[in-house]
């Protein structure tokens, strides 16, 4: 008898954390000092270029434009995901 009147609970907190995660799509990582002192090391490249110089900041843009790219494209197939579970279900 306990387990029948658990599981409704069980299911609805399971489903509202599957929910929870499926919003949080396309945001940056929450390690942002992390990504910034990796892209200061790479950028540096060896302490070959200078912090504020033109090549430095050149190098900053195209990382940030890299990764923003990249989340784009895994949104992308995630959405051409589910279109396509959608239009072409499959039936037993």
């Amino acid at each position: 008898m306990r387990f029948d009147t658990l599981r409704l609970p069980v299911v609805v907190a399971l489903m509202a954390l599957a929910l929870c995660s499926c919003a949080r799509r396309g945001e940056m990582p929450a390690n942002n000092a992390a990504l910034a002192e990796d892209d200061d090391t790479f950028c540096r490249a060896g302490g070959k270029v200078a912090s504020g110089s033109p090549e430095y900041v050149a190098c900053r843009r195209d990382r940030d434009a890299q990764r923003g790219n990249a989340i784009d494209r895994a949104d992308k197939k995630q959405r051409d995901l589910g279109e396509y579970m959608l239009n072409n279900p499959t039936k037993p």
